[in-house]
């Protein structure tokens, strides 16, 4: 069976990277006595498959994390199994069956949310709320980006599903796929660039509150929680 599992990451664990995730939980699903298969060969290894890796000193509260077990008992009883032994900073809060023919979480991902809020004393001196409706007008939002070939011009604007500003803070839906993958402070840097403002060194604060498939079409994407994926059993 293929279980989906989402959790949350947060506090100085946020400083960990994905490859650490990646060790904790196998370590974490010996530990738990998951009946977790193993790939065959001569160096077998647990079939593991994370959606988009959060950045270092980002928080969330929906990363997706799909692995194939043997037998369980139940979804509950892998979410407890897991959480007893798990850290301070990573907590499963939901465990679900994938039905057949499903993609991994690596493959699904389309979009992702983030709500985004300024460290305290580095708010730019603009006005967002007044600066926001003349942004999203624009057909274009031209930034260079910097790749391992080179840098390249890339236009933000089809990637961003969804930009608001309310209570002091920025939530937005962007594509988070493979091939685009628009990051929040390249939005914030872009926004601000427009009003000829520069960005803080170190001013942001980005939670990741969610991740998509698009279960419609490129021209008209339909967004889907990873988590709606599945049954509980």
């Amino acid at each position: 069976m293929k279980l989906r599992i989402k959790f949350k990451k947060f506090g100085p664990v946020r400083f960990i990277g994905h490859l650490d995730v990646m060790r904790f939980f196998q370590k974490a699903i010996r530990r738990a006595d998951i009946d977790v298969r193993y790939t065959t060969g001569f160096s077998p290894h647990q079939v593991m498959s994370f959606a988009a890796p959060l950045g270092v000193g980002l928080t969330s509260n929906g990363e997706y994390m799909d692995i194939e077990v043997n037998s369980m008992v139940s979804c509950q009883d892998v979410m407890e199994r897991l959480n007893q032994a798990s850290v301070p900073g990573i907590e499963v809060i939901s465990v679900k069956i994938l039905p057949e023919g499903a993609g991994n979480a690596m493959a699904s991902v389309a979009a992702a949310s983030y709500t985004v809020r300024f460290r305290e004393g580095r708010k730019p001196a603009v006005e967002i709320s007044a600066a926001l409706p003349g942004f999203l007008a624009k057909k274009q939002l031209l930034i260079t980006k910097e790749t391992k070939k080179g840098s390249r011009e890339v236009d933000l604007r089809p990637g961003i599903y969804r930009l608001e500003w309310s209570r002091d803070a920025f939530y937005m839906i962007v594509d988070a796929s493979s091939g685009k993958n628009i990051k929040p402070v390249q939005v914030i840097e872009a926004l601000l660039a427009d009003c000829e403002e520069v960005l803080q060194e170190n001013a942001l604060l980005i939670t990741r509150e969610e991740v998509y498939t698009n279960v419609g079409t490129e021209a008209q994407p339909k967004l889907v929680s990873l988590d709606e994926i599945g049954v509980v059993l």
